[in-house]
Order: C-alpha cells, then sequence, then structure tokens
C-alpha cells in the first residue's frame, strides 16, 4: 500500500482554484497548478483496501489502489501505464467525472475521502508532460472495416480499442469537429478544447480515421454504411433534450442550454467576437440545477450578464449523507461547483409557470411559484407566485433520449419505450452488425459509463468480427451504478 498512516496524518486537499475576480475574466481553467510532492501526499492517502470499493464505484474498474501507490512511490510511467489499462481519456474523466470512486471510498465512510479524481488527471497530464502518451498502432491489420456514428466519449473509445485491434475504423460525426458534447457542451473552463485534440491526434496516428460535417442517415445512408463496413457501432448520445412548454415559450431569449453553451465556446477560443447568444448586460434565468445549469452560469458570467439566478425545482439538499443514499452510493448532497463560486443565486424548491413577454415577442419576466411535495408529485404553494426579471432564459433540464434519425429505420433496428436503441447482452442491436454504446443505448448517464461501454462493445464487435477477442469489457449493458 502506499503511506501506511497517511490516510490518518495527511488531511483531504485540493489544488485551489484560481482567484475568482481573475478567472471570470478569462475562460481558461479554474485550477491553480499542485506540486507532485503534494499530488504524493494525497495519493498516500489510499489504504489499498482488502476490498476496495472504489472499483465498484468506478464503471471502469479502474485500478485506483494501483495507481495510488505507485504515484505515492514517484513511479509515473508505470501509474499511466495502470490508469491507460482500463481507461482510455483519464484527461477527460479527471476533470468532467463527478467521482463515484470518492464517494465509495472505504476513507469515506468516516473522514473524507481519497482525492482520486485529482490523481488520476494529474497522472495523465504528468505522462502527456513527459511523452509518455505515444501512439499505439496495431501489429496487424484484419482487413475488417468498422464505422463507429457518433464521437462522444463512447464512440472515441470504441473507435481507439477497435483501431488497436488492428481494424479499420472511421468515426462519423455531423458536427463540424470531433468531440460531441466534450467539445460543444462543455465550457473550456472545464476543460480546454487542446484537451481533446491532442488526443485525437495520437488516435489519428493509430490509425483512426475522422469524417466530420456527415449527417448519418442523410448523407451517407444506412444502406450504404451496409455495403462498405463489417460492423457499425452506433455512439449518437441521447441528445433530444427536455422542453418546457409552457405560456410564452414562443417568446425570443429562451434557448436550450446546448443551443446556448456552443456560442460560449466559440467566444472563449475567438472563433467569434460577438456570439449570436450574448447575455452581455442582460438577466439570466437557468431553468435546471445540475452540472449543465452550473455550465450555463458560468458561461453567463464570463458574458458580463447583469445578473444571473439558477432555478431547480427540487428542495435544497442536505449537506450530510441522507440516510436513504448510505455508503457506498452515491449521496444527492448540497454541492458548489467552480461556477457557483462566482455567482450562486440558486433559489430551490420552485417551478416556472410562464414566460412572460414584453408584448414584441422578447421574453421579460418568468412567472414562478414555490413547489411542496404532495403525495410524490410537485404542488404549487398557494400565494407563492412571484416574477422575476429575465432577458434570456436557458433550459437545462436534462434529455429525454436520442433523437429521431431516418439511421434507425435504414439500419432496421428497434427503439425501447424510452426512445433508446434496443440491444441484447453482446450490445448488438436487433439487426446484425449493428451495436449499440453509450447514452443511445442506456439514456444520458456519465462519462465514465460512456467510456465503459465505448471499450465493453469494441470487444463484442472484435469477437464478433474475428470470432474471438482480447479486448476488455468492464460491464454487461444490463449492469446498473451503485448511484440514483
Amino acid at each position: 500500500m502506499a503511506d501506511p498512516k497517511g490516510f490518518m496524518t495527511t488531511p483531504r486537499e485540493l489544488p485551489k482554484r484560481r482567484p475568482v475576480d481573475v478567472r471570470i475574466k478569462d475562460w481558461q481553467e479554474v485550477y491553480e497548478p499542485q506540486s507532485f510532492e503534494h499530488l504524493q501526499k494525497q495519493a498516500g492517502r489510499c489504504m489499498d483496501c482488502g476490498i476496495p470499493f472504489c472499483h465498484s464505484g468506478c464503471p471502469l474498474g479502474n485500478l485506483i489502489p494501483e495507481w495510488n501507490d505507485l504515484i505515492w512511490r514517484g513511479d509515473k510511467t508505470e501509474a499511466i501505464a495502470r490508469l491507460h489499462a482500463t481507461n482510455n481519456f483519464p484527461e477527460f474523466t479527471g476533470r468532467l467525472c463527478p467521482a463515484p470512486c470518492e464517494t465509495a471510498c472505504v476513507v469515506a465512510i468516516n473522514a473524507d475521502a481519497v482525492t482520486i479524481k485529482q490523481v488520476e488527471l494529474r497522472t495523465i497530464e504528468e505522462a502527456f508532460g513527459s511523452g509518455d502518451v505515444k501512439p499505439l498502432p496495431p501489429d496487424r491489420i484484419t482487413g475488417k472495416t468498422v464505422a463507429v456514428i457518433g464521437s462522444g466519449p463512447a464512440g472515441l473509445a470504441a473507435a481507439q480499442q477497435l483501431t488497436r485491434a488492428g481494424h479499420t475504423v472511421v468515426v462519423y460525426e455531423r458536427a463540424d469537429k470531433i468531440g460531441g458534447l466534450l467539445r460543444y457542451g462543455i465550457p473550456e473552463f472545464k476543460m480546454e478544447k487542446n484537451i481533446i485534440d491532442r488526443r485525437l491526434a495520437q488516435m489519428e496516428k493509430e490509425g483512426t480515421r475522422f469524417r466530420t460535417g456527415v449527417n448519418v442517415g442523410v448523407d451517407i445512408t444506412g444502406s450504404e454504411l451496409r455495403q462498405k463496413y463489417d460492423a457499425v457501432v452506433l455512439a449518437l448520445g441521447a441528445t433530444q433534450w427536455r422542453d418546457l412548454p409552457i405560456k410564452g415559450r414562443e417568446n425570443k431569449g429562451i434557448y436550450q442550454a446546448m443551443e446556448f453553451l456552443p456560442w460560449g465556446n466559440k467566444q472563449a477560443l475567438g472563433e467569434v467576437t460577438n456570439p449570436e447568444i450574448n447575455v452581455a448586460g442582460k438577466h439570466v434565468v437557468i431553468l435546471g440545477g445540475g452540472d449543465t445549469g452550473a455550465d450555463c452560469l458560468g458561461t453567463s458570467v464570463r458574458q458580463g450578464a447583469a445578473s444571473v439566478t439558477q432555478l431547480e425545482i427540487m428542495p435544497r439538499p442536505s449537506d450530510e449523507r441522507p440516510d436513504a443514499q448510505p455508503w457506498p452510493m452515491y449521496p444527492m448532497i448540497y454541492r458548489v461547483s467552480s461556477a457557483h463560486e462566482e455567482l450562486d443565486q440558486r433559489v430551490f424548491a420552485v417551478s416556472t409557470e410562464e414566460f412572460i413577454g414584453d408584448g414584441n415577442g422578447n421574453l421579460k419576466a418568468l412567472r414562478i411559484v414555490e413547489t411542496e411535495l404532495v403525495n410524490g408529485k410537485f404542488a404549487p404553494v398557494p400565494g407563492s407566485e412571484k416574477e422575476l426579471p429575465c432577458d434570456f432564459a436557458f433550459l437545462a433540464m436534462g434529455f429525454t433520449g436520442t433523437q429521431s434519425t431516418p439511421l434507425f429505420d435504414q439500419l432496421e433496428v428497434e427503439l425501447d419505450e424510452r426512445t433508446n436503441v434496443k440491444r441484447d447482452e453482446t450490445y448488438q442491436g436487433t439487426s446484425e452488425g449493428v451495436f449499440v454504446a453509450g447514452d443511445v443505448g442506456r439514456g444520458q448517464s456519465l462519462i465514465v459509463w460512456a467510456i465503459a461501454e465505448g471499450r465493453s462493445v469494441a470487444a463484442s464487435v472484435d469477437r464478433y468480427l474475428e470470432g474471438e477477442t482480447q479486448l476488455p469489457s468492464p460491464i454487461e449493458p444490463t449492469a446498473r451504478p451503485l448511484m440514483v
């Protein structure tokens, strides 16, 4: 194990975030550098448990105690080897995953968890800095071809694994750049896009091919895919956003979060100077209290909004782990993101009843009402109605499933009642040779589940093409996490 007394003698400590008044003036990532010696002490808090519950908290099955110990000992090369053994993209998960491994950490039963996520992130950054992240082209080419539809984390993980197995893999993306929601939905201050680009450069050198600006199902049909490729992987994500069809929805100024966030990224990267959705000097209300809502908050602050209010229909979570969510489950507790440090105007237990226009088709206010749970349903509290000034409203209420596409009929795959693509225990859809990975098959979920499914579907495709596989398969498609 690492430091035998580390969990008792070293307190949990994360890198400091840059001062708020400094970071809101730019789009760079919010954390300050951390010395490697400080990281080693944090890794030394790992107990190397007899039963490492952090493994059960992580869908990828990351070998957490092993690389904690290696970092504590200063063996960076072996640490990244053990990390890459289960995770293709630790630089993504180390920034974006909510770290269910930490809430399942044994130290967290009665103390603060090991900073697993930070050790993971720093391990991969040290590896990139030292040149230890090298292309791994296959030893042989099988002659088999695979089309991967969608370039989010599930599609990229499947593509990299299949390329390394020797197959010729082409990734199709309808947007103008590769990355899916990683590129267009994650603000620059959470993950700078050069982080994606350097990994794509590795994948290209390994042999993965990328085709952007292609709307599969329209620009290229399912039958054409069938003729050209030996297998098809659907990794389209679950991008059908949840709407709020209430009175006044037609007013101008109401956008989905995923209509707003890409403009913030374009602005951050200098691709536009005056984005089409610009909240500078305006009153903003965000509907939805999750991570996407916080992303809209941080983006609005950096654009210079006059005010930003975030609404959540659920009551304020408790500061402590609820009894109904005991260790090692992922608890629904009150959390403060970096964006909330910058401006925290969250209002809990409220519902929006009407978008109020100014008479000229523009949004000017929201009518909201307090809510309470009655027989398991949210009910308005009489007499609690009020109006909020609002020039822009962003809907960050999650996704309901995958978007409709002609591709499904063309490939003859079936959907379930939640509009997810049906699949069997091998990740194969209802049409032979078509496989399904990520949110398009399981519904909206975490980045770690997407990567785990991408790795698992790659193993199934390789077995389908070759009769056997040496690729690892972390999870079955019916698996469910410990968290809600």
